[in-house]
């Protein structure tokens, strides 16, 4: 991992300190609680500091090591999604330029880098977990495997499934740690439930279509809201008294909801025709999801036709596989074995060899893109 000044990640957590400091797993910020949405995209903070721990790393996934000849891989520590949250987030405010400018500083830092110039940048990990993170010069880093949540506003000339891996949203929810009713299926008398924002961009158009499709049903909790304290904790609430909870795409075809129900223990129901998911090359979701097209999701009565009507024992098969897989979705630092963290390094792993072959092949091909051109 790099030693970049706090500027580029957890200065901006505080951005009143003049402290500049190297940042240790004693004098690591902690992330602020009262972050709100904000939390969701904080994945760039759990990943380096999981690289700051200092206790037993004993079958973790990922290790910092002091030679860098020894690396797999190189950490870049710039929280791209923070930047974009914290330095005018609308788009248009004067300060976006900050934003930018951070983005020159780190390129023109990793260029320096012997490590950036052997592999091209290959073996280097990025975050940028939100749909406007590293907006101005991503395309300049998009050789590196970048963390992402999915596809959904980057070209595929920056992003895909072959170089990069997909990750969680952060949840926002508070985790269900003592879900022990005696009959969990009972103790939910809500059929299906979504709180959130029905007016979104591009795919989150179906939300306000679900708006319709779902009025009038008793047991259907519909509701818009914005993310704050109290809305934060009444969907806590809500998603632990229902059985299945609704995960429409946002603003991109994935969204924080759909983890909020995984440790509300509450079966997703995903309505999303694009939607690339983590760790699927070891989790089946189908095991404790339902999956809708939004063209069956939009038919009206059918999606909650097929929910009045499904198995109560199929369902609580659902909710225990969901109490099982539930802690590789759990931020946490110190950072634990199979937690989210622990989980995406292994999937970064994944990528090393891809990785070497891309580098090595690079070093003596005289036509880089030959085997394109005979196609």
């Amino acid at each position: 991992m790099y030693d970049l000044p706090r500027k580029f990640h957890v200065g901006m957590l505080n951005r009143r300190s003049t402290d500049d400091s190297p940042v240790t797993a004693q004098n690591l910020h902690p992330w602020p609680r009262n972050s709100g949405l904000k939390r969701q995209h904080s994945m760039e903070y759990w990943m380096m500091a999981s690289l700051l721990y200092d206790g037993s790393a004993e079958d973790m996934e990922a290790v910092r090591v002091s030679d860098p000849e020894s690396a797999d891989v190189f950490f870049v520590p710039f929280f791209s999604s923070l930047s974009f949250n914290t330095h005018g987030r609308n788009m248009t405010d004067p300060e976006t330029e900050v934003d930018h400018q951070l983005q020159i500083d780190l390129l023109e830092f990793l260029r320096k880098s012997k490590y950036w110039q052997r592999s091209g940048g290959r073996d280097h990990v990025i975050t940028m977990t939100h749909p406007n993170a590293f907006r101005f010069l991503g395309e300049q880093v998009n050789a590196s495997i970048l963390i992402v949540v999915d596809f959904g506003r980057h070209p595929k000339t920056l992003s895909n499934l072959r170089k990069d891996v997909v990750a969680p949203y952060v949840h926002v929810v508070d985790s269900f740690v003592d879900d022990v009713a005696p009959d969990p299926f009972e103790s939910r008398p809500t059929l299906l439930f979504f709180r959130g924002r029905t007016i979104r961009k591009d795919e989150g158009i179906v939300r306000a279509q679900l708006a319709k499709v779902l009025a009038g049903y008793d047991d259907v909790h519909y509701e818009r809201s914005i993310a704050n304290t109290e809305n934060i904790r009444l969907s806590t609430k809500g998603m632990r008294l229902s059985k299945f909870c609704l995960h429409p795409a946002g603003d991109t075809p994935s969204s924080c909801r759909l983890f909020d129900a995984i440790v509300s223990h509450c079966v997703p129901v995903i309505v999303s025709d694009q939607i690339e998911l983590p760790y699927e090359d070891e989790i089946d979701y189908t095991e404790f999801s339902l999956f809708f097209s939004v063209e069956e999701a939009l038919r009206p009565n059918y999606m909650v036709e097929q929910l009045r009507k499904f198995e109560k024992e199929r369902w609580v098969e659902m909710w225990r596989k969901l109490k099982n897989v539930s802690h590789h979705f759990e931020f946490q630092f110190p950072p634990k074995k199979e937690d989210a963290v622990d989980m995406l390094w292994r999937q970064v792993r994944h990528k090393v060899p891809t990785v070497r072959l891309a580098t090595h092949r690079s070093r003596r091909l005289k036509i880089p893109d030959w085997w394109g051109r005979r196609r």
